[in-house]
């Protein structure tokens, strides 16, 4: 009898004793093991890290510029130019790029600005009531007559180089002068005067 009783019993918690060869439910609870997540960085964070780090212009405590062979700039524009470099924080190298293209554009500007001058001061003495008009070329010969007996080298090439010669002032200047020195003398060299455009051409022949 207790050997009968004692069958029962192992019987009865064998059948209860879960089966070690049978899959877990996902319905009894049973615990799942789960994938190991990681944490994504944040975005600002990946950013950071893939873009380059930008060095900071290494600005001098005072710009030392080198100009082109003729140019010439006034030392004011230049300590102005150099405290706006500063300002913007421009390095020596950069400062030096932006003054060596604005230096140039500026020449030609001014070379510019010059030949349209003297061209139209050229027309207003072609056109001058007092000296200009039909009797223009023989006025400019009386006006030469004038510059050669009191000029300069020096003034000659001045008026030459930044075109005073054809400003109608200055011929105006020379002219009264040379009526004044010899009527007779004036009209002999007036003869074979050919007719020149330029007025400043037939004060100074000679010059380039």
């Amino acid at each position: 009898m207790a050997e009968v009783l004692n069958q029962q019993a192992e019987t009865t918690t064998e059948a209860s004793a879960p089966a070690q060869d049978s899959p877990a439910s996902l319905l009894g609870g049973v615990e799942q093991q789960a994938n190991p997540t990681s944490t994504p960085e944040p975005q600002a964070q990946e950013q950071a890290k893939e873009a380059p780090t930008e060095t900071a212009p290494v600005v001098p405590e005072q710009y030392e510029f080198q100009f082109a062979e003729g140019d010439q700039v006034d030392p004011s524009v230049v300590d102005a130019y150099s405290a706006v470099a500063k300002d913007l924080k421009l390095s020596q190298e950069d400062a030096q790029k932006m003054l060596g293209t604005m230096v140039p554009a500026f020449r030609d500007s001014l070379a510019k600005q010059q030949a349209q001058a003297t061209q139209q001061w050229a027309e207003s003495s072609k056109a001058d009531k007092e000296f200009g008009g039909d009797s223009l070329n023989a006025n400019l010969a009386v006006a030469k007559q004038a510059l050669d007996s009191f000029a300069t080298p020096e003034l000659r090439a001045l008026l030459e180089k930044t075109g005073l010669g054809n400003h109608p002032e200055v011929i105006r200047m020379f002219y009264r002068a040379g009526k004044s020195i010899s009527q007779d003398r004036l009209v002999t060299g007036t003869r074979n005067v050919a007719p020149q455009s330029d007025p400043a051409k037939i004060l100074y022949p000679n010059m380039a």
